[in-house]
């Protein structure tokens, strides 16, 4: 992969994810190069569990931010010292050397990305859904396949719209396709099903398709935010 002075700020927020954020942080270590890593930066939304306490034992910078997923990315990003942000979610573990095939992404001149994924599951179902990622569209992109983007289109599209509590990296994601090319990379994430094992696969597919719906129908953040909490279990 072609060298670069570029170096990467990980964001990763956080909300009681103490059963995994300890692994997530020493898989990191383990599966990147240090000098191209500026900082991993955990943003808490005020967990109750242990979550702090065991990212800052495993060297990650933490800080506190109010809790939603879109002001604990924003904050992260204001911190970082990286010329790329690359934003993860607690569950998600990134393809060895992710951080090479990013930096190999923007000497391509390509600003803006994510990987491809598939679910730490064996399910015939969520196989098929993963297996979408593939495709360059938007309506296939969601933030558990993590998103990498410099820092500065980061700044001229102003961040995450912090209104949303749900749909948060989709909105965004939308608005970077109205600028710039997205690159898909052709390396997979592996993401957790936690959540379709708790609300079922079938079930919880629905419910992502009519929150899209609604989306693409002029359903503002309130009434996606509503819809989330009576229809889906966290």
């Amino acid at each position: 992969m072609k060298k670069s002075n570029k170096t990467i700020s990980i964001i990763i927020p956080v909300l009681n994810e103490e059963k995994h954020i300890g692994k997530l942080l020493v898989y990191l270590k383990e599966n990147s190069t240090p000098s191209q890593i500026a900082e991993v930066l955990v943003v808490d939304g005020h967990s109750s569990d242990q979550t702090v306490q065991i990212a800052r034992n495993a060297g990650a910078t933490v800080f506190q931010a109010p809790k939603g997923r879109a002001k604990q990315m924003n904050y992260g990003a204001k911190k970082a010292k990286g010329d790329i942000l690359y934003f993860l979610h607690a569950d998600t573990f990134p393809p060895k050397d992710f951080d090479g095939h990013i930096i190999s992404a923007l000497s391509q001149n390509h600003r803006s990305g994510c990987f491809q994924m598939r679910f730490d599951s064996n399910s015939v179902l969520l196989r098929f859904f993963a297996w979408f990622t593939r495709y360059n569209h938007k309506i296939c992109r969601g933030g558990d396949q993590s998103l990498f983007i410099t820092k500065e289109l980061f700044d001229r599209i102003e961040g995450y719209n912090e209104d949303y509590w749900i749909f948060e990296d989709n909105e965004m994601i939308g608005r970077i396709y109205q600028k710039t090319d997205f690159k898909i990379l052709p390396h997979p994430v592996e993401t957790s099903a936690r959540k379709y094992q708790k609300n079922g696969v079938l079930k919880l597919q629905y419910h992502f398709g009519v929150i899209h719906l609604k989306n693409f129908l002029g359903a503002g953040p309130e009434k996606l935010h509503d819809y989330y909490k009576r229809k889906i279990s966290t």
